[in-house]
């Protein structure tokens, strides 16, 4: 092992172990391994500017305000409405609104926390109080909240078309399958609670309630058409698409529902910006990181260690998989993602994998430790809106995690998961 790679291994993980913020153990990090390479400190600074000059990672700020305009603009209410009317008669129907409302909302947002946020806000209490325990209910919004990086648009796969040179579009599609395939997941799980525990279903709705919720989320159920109608038409970019949800926003909000004011615009705004500034930063000092590694050859190395414990592909894929979600368990799935692309991207070239499902395969590694104890971003979200600790989420949330894995093994070992649909328009 050299002593860059020492640098690398040892000075990030110790530096989170001590709570250093971590875009700062990222940079502290990689100027280490550059004095300890004897290179110039300047071509960081020219990493960080040229790592940030792309175009498709406009694309992430925009979707982040995109979707916190939706939940301020009463977008996701309507849509959670929309949803409760269609499968509440069935048993575990609640649940299964908790879980159908999150895919409706992923396909505006492809943010998993702001998707966690909406949804659980307004389910977490309705669920309570027709029988869910609140534990269940917030697992399930977090759960549900892992939906929004699947289907497109996903900001996870975003940073990963970005970071790897693979098409984002394609990269949207290949989520498509595994999103539903999760979706459909929890709704099972959903049946069998309600099923074990005795909740009864709800009245089934009229042709009238149905119809006046379809009314009432009209406009926001044309967002998904508008947005990704527009990627697959030719019309727009992904990165336009982006700007086109954060206006579709606006106009909803402000024009149609009118729940956006002068006065909480601001905020929401601001609230974006801050989110924005965070992964930009991380994204800029990563991009160093990630030369440095390039640059000393470490993936080779590493890739080689892991090749002497496999025996066959298949065992080589199933240790990759199960690295990534270690790493997804305890570290943020952007800058994760950021940090080891230039790690990963010869692993899938080795492999022989089809590019679009390696990466559709790493983003949802790396989604799936949104939802993983201790760290997961949506278990934090979850905990903050039903104010309930995160050891009381994990146990309900493990069959959850189970879906997911099944998912995540589909999405590895079946390349149709991903790639049928993507075949479609190659």
């Amino acid at each position: 092992m050299n002593a860059t790679l020492l640098v690398l291994s040892l000075g990030l993980p110790l530096m989170l172990i001590m709570r250093v913020p971590l875009a700062f153990a990222i940079g502290l990090a990689t100027i280490g391994a550059l004095w300890t390479a004897d290179i110039d400190m300047v071509i960081f600074a020219q990493r960080m500017v040229s790592g940030t000059q792309s175009f498709s990672l406009l694309a992430i700020p925009f979707f982040i305000l995109a979707g916190d305009l939706m939940t301020a603009g009463g977008i996701s209410r309507r849509l959670v409405g929309f949803a409760d009317v269609l499968v509440r008669h069935r048993k575990g129907g609640l649940g299964m609104v908790a879980v159908l409302a999150a895919a409706f909302f992923a396909a505006l947002s492809g943010s998993a926390p702001a998707t966690t946020a909406a949804i659980g806000a307004i389910m977490i209490p309705e669920m309570e109080k027709r029988g869910y325990s609140r534990p269940f209910a917030t697992a399930l919004a977090v759960a549900g909240g892992i939906i929004g990086p699947m289907l497109p648009p996903s900001i996870p796969m975003v940073v990963w078309g970005v970071m790897s040179e693979t098409s984002i579009s394609q990269l949207f599609l290949a989520g498509i399958l595994p999103g539903l395939l999760l979706a459909l997941g929890l709704m099972a799980l959903c049946w069998l609670h309600a099923r074990q525990h005795g909740i009864p279903a709800q009245a089934k709705a009229s042709r009238a309630e149905v119809w006046a919720a379809f009314n009432a989320a009209k406009w926001a159920l044309c967002g998904p058409i508008i947005v990704l109608g527009g990627i697959y038409g030719g019309i727009v970019t992904p990165t336009e698409a982006a700007i086109v949800a954060a206006v579709f926003a606006l106009i909803l909000g402000f024009g149609v529902y009118r729940e956006l004011t002068l006065a909480n615009i601001l905020p929401v705004t601001l609230g974006s910006l801050k989110t924005m500034t965070i992964v930009m930063f991380v994204i800029a000092l990563a991009n160093g990181f990630g030369w440095v590694m390039a640059f000393e050859r470490i993936p080779g190395q590493v890739t080689q260690a892991l090749e002497g414990f496999a025996g066959t592909p298949a065992l080589y894929l199933l240790m990759i998989n199960v690295l990534l979600l270690v790493i997804g368990c305890v570290m943020d799935n952007l800058a994760a993602m950021i940090i080891l692309a230039s790690f990963l991207v010869p692993i899938g070239e080795q492999l022989g994998m089809d590019p679009v499902q390696f990466g559709a395969m790493v983003a949802i590694n790396f989604t799936i430790g949104m939802a993983t104890p201790p760290f997961g971003y949506t278990i934090f979200v979850g905990a903050a809106i039903s104010g309930l600790r995160i050891g009381q989420i994990a146990r309900p949330l493990m069959p959850m995690l189970g879906v997911m894995i099944a998912v995540l093994l589909l999405v590895a070992f079946v390349p149709q998961v991903t790639l049928s649909i993507v075949g479609l328009l190659r």
